[in-house]
């Protein structure tokens, strides 16, 4: 009876995959390896996602954007990376590198210079996969409060409209954008009748980190 409880429980157990996880033990041949999520930063063991069409090349890189880094014949160097909240990625060999703030290129040279202790003339690329960290705010009467991402040249009517539109108590006529400069914080104003019936943009162009609010 011993030896066939015995059995009884090792069937069990091979069977289950949540018990080798549970027991941390190594799973047999055949057996799917339970992986856990690579940090942010760090290279991602999945496949390299499209490059972002017609992206400025200029692109300044910012915190929760997707790259990817290829370097050339270094497969265990390349793969795709998030760029963590502190502006850095991390690479074998090299190490953590800040990343936001650079652009593409410019991060490219800065891994290549970390590598050219351990590789003769490495080749790098660095393609941008998501942008992520161009954001805009919105608070007060619009249907969704909250981020909303920017895409390029985005007006104040697209972005308003990517928030969901106005409620019916927004004051249509007093709504402003709050903008960080310099140490300061600039209020610039926007009529949205004015821009809905004129096509009037007032001058108004988004920036990333802009917080519009809709009375």
């Amino acid at each position: 009876m011993k030896y066939a409880a015995t059995l009884l429980s090792l069937a069990l157990f091979s069977s289950s995959p949540s018990l080798y996880a549970q027991q941390g033990v190594p799973k047999p041949n055949g057996a799917a390896a339970v992986q856990a999520p690579a940090p942010a930063g760090t290279m991602e063991a999945s496949a390299e996602a499209a490059p972002v069409q017609d992206l400025d090349p200029n692109y300044i890189l910012g915190t929760d954007d997707g790259i990817t880094v290829h370097v050339w014949k270094e497969p265990t160097i390349s793969g795709p990376l998030t760029i963590r909240p502190d502006g850095r990625i991390s690479l074998p060999l090299v190490g953590d590198l800040r990343a936001a703030g650079l652009t593409p290129m410019a991060l490219a040279t800065e891994i290549a210079d970390g590598l050219k202790k351990f590789i003769n003339d490495p080749s790098v690329t660095v393609t941008v996969t998501a942008v992520n960290s161009r954001k805009i705010f919105f608070i007060g009467e619009v249907l969704r409060s909250g981020p909303v991402p920017m895409t390029r040249e985005m007006t104040m009517l697209q972005a308003i409209s990517a928030a969901g539109g106005l409620t019916p108590y927004a004051n249509k006529h007093k709504i402003y954008i709050l903008r960080g400069e310099k140490g300061k914080q600039l209020k610039i104003p926007f009529d949205y009748t004015k821009a809905l019936k004129q096509g009037n943009d007032q001058g108004v162009v988004l920036l990333p980190g802009d917080t519009i609010v809709v009375p």
